[in-house]
């Protein structure tokens, strides 16, 4: 049997074939674009047209091939320091057999860290393969064998680990993509007609022609139903991972946990200058470690009086950033002589929702 590390290397290496054939077919459709189409099927019968072609079609490919190279390149964002077990609390933890012990050394290690979500039985999320205490949002990765922040998915086509540092990039990849695929069959569409129906010379650019109108139609049907479904997620501030299970609160489960509204859903990928928004550079906000919550998190698809904004106050009391809730869902017992006060909201009716804001004095 071969050893492990040889069968890894064998795994990271075919793991870049989806890759290869991405490159390859988009230098093939630069060459089927710009030499075959423009240069021997235009020609010199319309120059204008040739130069319009060229200069839409390189904005979109030198865009294109950017953001795509971002997000194959960009390594994913992993957890901070902090999140490891001490050496004390790591050897706690592995003499312990009993999962009810193991659990009370990471409450112990968890009781200064920003932690909001647990797992579906209430417990610390803890990655044993990587030895760390989750963040919110963070999950392993069995392809690159690592905890990633913000996790949305693993993507073969990029060979790469889609979630915090590189979203953004990939989102932009999708949509230059799209982009690039619907400029090539727009414009390839009049010259495609005209070789199917022989109203040109038979050339060796009819096969180049027609072979790329078909790739371009096909890529752009598929990568509009992905993109589609990115761009909802985007505006819900869920990630694929959360789209499929909720995250689980001290409440329990809550799909819109996160959001913020659109605005600021939008705002968390792409961060606050719009005019940054188009390029591949990353202006995405936060630190991939903690996110900004909801207090009440009603589900508009199922119905409801709509989630009070942030910044108002509700039933005469003012809502407090989020960092100075001091509940970190970790449950743990007030020490010292703090005390906490608890403030009740109660609306009254069938539809009536208890929010509970701890304050220390």
């Amino acid at each position: 049997m071969a050893p492990t590390h040889v069968l890894r290397c064998c795994q990271r290496g075919l793991s870049w074939i989806p890759v290869i054939f991405i490159a390859l077919v988009v230098c093939w459709s630069y060459y089927a674009y710009v030499v075959e189409l423009c240069i021997f099927t235009i020609g010199y019968s319309s120059i204008g047209e040739q130069i319009v072609y060229l200069i839409f079609f390189h904005v979109s490919f030198v865009m294109f091939v950017w953001s795509y190279w971002k997000t194959i390149f960009t390594k994913p964002a992993n957890p901070s320091k902090e999140f490891c077990l001490a050496k004390a609390e790591k050897e706690r933890y592995e003499k312990e057999e009993r999962p009810e012990a193991q659990q009370e050394v990471l409450w112990r290690a968890a009781a200064g860290l920003p932690l909001y979500t647990r797992t579906g039985s209430g417990a610390i999320r803890y990655c044993d393969r990587c030895q760390v205490i989750k963040p919110d949002r963070c999950h392993h990765c069995s392809a690159c064998d690592m905890c990633v922040l913000k996790m949305d998915h693993h993507c073969p086509w990029v060979n790469n680990c889609v979630g915090f540092s590189n979203y953004k990039y990939f989102i932009l990849f999708l949509a230059y993509s799209l982009v690039y695929c619907l400029f090539i069959a727009a414009t390839v569409l009049q010259y495609f007609i005209k070789f199917w129906t022989n109203n040109l010379p038979e050339t060796h650019a009819k096969f180049h022609v027609l072979f790329l109108f078909f790739v371009a139609a096909m890529f752009c049907i598929s990568i509009l139903s992905l993109f589609s479904y990115h761009l909802w997620l985007v505006g819900r501030n869920r990630s694929t991972i959360e789209a499929f299970r909720a995250p689980v609160f001290r409440t329990g489960s809550d799909k819109n946990g996160f959001s913020l509204g659109f605005r600021k859903n939008v705002g968390q990928v792409f961060g606050d200058q719009k005019k940054y928004w188009p390029l591949p550079l990353f202006t995405s906000q936060g630190d991939g470690v903690t996110f900004p919550t909801r207090l009440v998190t009603p589900d508009p698809e199922q119905g409801g009086p709509p989630p009070p904004e942030p910044s108002q106050s509700v039933a005469g009391v003012p809502a407090s950033p989020l960092s100075e809730v001091q509940d970190h869902l970790l449950n743990s017992p007030p020490h010292g002589n703090h005390t906490a006060a608890p403030h009740a909201l109660t609306s009254v009716g069938p539809d009536s929702v208890t929010v509970s804001l701890e304050s220390q004095s």
